[in-house]
């Protein structure tokens, strides 16, 4: 056996060293917390300073657009209820009622046509991901023509090459990205694994697809004028 193999041996079997307190204390059980079961539906509540740093930096072009702002993933409303706060009327949908009132219990994919101008939401990661819904969600969305969507996603999202996302991502762009210069906690976990950006899909926007940091400890110079 070599010297190197030895070495390694020696460590996988050498007794680990206790510190003090824990002999004082006894053999108690290692505390590992377990890690929230994930919903079927990919619900994840997002936290409200997720939605205010995005409406910082959007508010304008969404005032200019006007009317109301479709949800088609309302959930609980969390955004929802963080996009009223700011002045915006909310028109909510989903597959199932999880309590915010007024819900129209609708899947996204039966809607033929867009109940507003607006889109936000944070989809179900399952229906718009290229593993699992092949860009689904996104398809959609241009299927109904909307004039301004947005989406909270997770930041490795627009990499995605397979099940057709090349193509997709080159027909229909992205006009504005904001990636999240902190990660969301959408668990409460206290240690989110993930960074997370919103994309936008501005039907008026002209060129190249523009990337801006986003903060969420306010308005920054840096999320000013994009028009």
């Amino acid at each position: 056996m070599s010297a190197a193999s030895t070495k390694s041996l020696f460590r996988a079997t050498k007794p680990k060293r206790r510190h003090p307190a824990q002999k004082m204390l006894g053999d108690f059980p290692d505390q590992v917390k377990p890690a929230p079961a994930r919903d079927p539906l990919d619900y994840d509540p997002t936290p409200r300073d997720a939605t205010a740093a995005f409406l910082a930096a959007e508010g304008d072009r969404l005032r200019e657009i006007g009317g109301p702002v479709w949800g088609p993933a309302v959930g609980g409303g969390h955004m929802a209820d963080e996009i009223t706060r700011h002045g915006f009327q909310v028109i909510g949908s989903d597959v199932t009622d999880r309590g915010w009132p007024g819900v129209e219990l609708r899947s996204f994919y039966e809607f033929d046509q867009a109940p507003a101008d607006i889109l936000i939401t944070n989809p179900p990661y399952c229906e718009v991901s290229a593993r699992d819904g092949h860009g689904r969600w996104l398809r959609h969305i241009e299927a109904l023509g909307v004039r301004y969507a947005a989406m909270l996603l997770n930041w490795d999202w627009i990499a995605a090459r397979k099940n057709g996302m090349d193509a997709l991502h080159a027909r229909f762009p992205a006009s504005r990205v904001y990636v999240c210069c902190w990660k969301i906690d959408f668990r409460g976990g206290g240690s989110p694994p993930q960074r997370n950006g919103w994309l936008v899909w501005d039907a008026d926007w002209q060129g190249e697809t523009v990337l801006r940091r986003l903060f969420r400890e306010g308005v920054d110079e840096r999320q000013g004028d994009l028009f």
